[in-house]
């Protein structure tokens, strides 16, 4: 059977209401003979009569009063995108997914996108977010996986359109009575002599940080890989090594921990993020309105 057209069965239902084709034409501003020719092709279609023509009007066939039922049914659901779809175009509902590092989720992306969540004008906007390493989320967004991705600027986004979104200070976290402890700054060369804990290898910073040791010739020594900042002020805090992240992240559990930032003297320190997207047009008028948000967060 062919899919049954929406018209037709509006009018369908219109006569089976009315009881009659004429007035169902007049609701409808059609004549009634386009009416009943509509009728008789859809009984053709289903293959079974749907109305019985009495003397004063018209009723539905048992079969015809199963599709009224079927017919109100998806008319109901037709009306409720066409009003979600309407919705979408003024920008007062939708759905957006956002790929982001641990650095972005950990210390604003999750606050900035509730407070554009709390606006009356957003309350039927979702937003979804997970993390990924900078390399998977830039992948993500290229292939449609994610409407917007949020990941340092340093990381290969060739071919996504990038807006400025925040910024944070690396510095090293290193327990109280460390030997580096007591250095008002530190150059990074000056991190490589101790094992470090770190995020996964394939992340945006680490990635850096080897490339780093690489042009002064040395290693970073991995002594632990933690998938989270807390986890790895942890294992600084049980001695077991050195870390460098996000002042911004570190600060406060650091000084319940008793533990020690040290300013890190290298001009790749201070990191922005950026928001990347594929194209302006690619996104809908939600997640347009939730990166103008972001992107007005993006510090001078």
């Amino acid at each position: 059977m062919r899919d049954l057209d929406l018209t037709t069965l509006r009018l369908f239902v219109s006569v089976c209401e009315t009881g009659n084709i004429a007035r169902a034409g007049e609701k409808a501003s059609i004549v009634g003979s386009a009416i009943s020719k509509r009728l008789a092709q859809l009984e053709h279609q289903v293959g079974t009569p749907l109305l019985v023509r009495k003397r004063h009007g018209v009723v539905p066939t048992a079969a015809g009063q199963t599709l009224l039922e079927h017919a109100r049914g998806m008319l109901d659901s037709a009306a409720r995108i066409e009003r979600d779809m309407q919705s979408y175009v003024a920008g007062g509902r939708g759905q957006v997914r956002i790929l982001a590092s641990v650095s972005a989720m950990t210390e604003s992306l999750a606050d900035d996108v509730a407070s554009f969540l709390r606006r009356p004008a957003n309350r039927n906007i979702r937003v979804d977010l997970e993390e990924r390493v900078s390399p998977e989320i830039v992948r993500g967004v290229r292939e449609g996986l994610a409407s917007l991705g949020v990941c340092w600027d340093a990381t290969e986004h060739k071919g996504l359109h990038a807006r400025p979104y925040r910024k944070d200070t690396l510095c090293v976290v290193v327990p109280q009575g460390h030997p580096l402890a007591a250095k008002r700054k530190l150059r990074f060369a000056d991190t490589l002599d101790y094992e470090h804990v770190s995020l996964p290898v394939n992340s945006a910073v680490q990635l850096m940080l080897q490339r780093n040791a690489s042009q002064l010739g040395r290693t970073v020594n991995h002594r632990v890989v933690v998938t989270n900042f807390e986890a790895a002020l942890r294992v600084v805090h049980a001695g077991l090594a050195i870390s460098l992240v996000p002042r911004e992240v570190a600060e406060a559990p650091a000084a319940s921990m008793g533990l020690r930032l040290v300013p890190l003297a290298e001009p790749w320190a201070e990191r922005r993020f950026i928001l990347c997207f594929r194209d302006a047009g690619s996104l809908t008028p939600a997640a347009q309105m939730l990166v103008d948000h972001l992107a007005s967060l993006a510090p001078p």
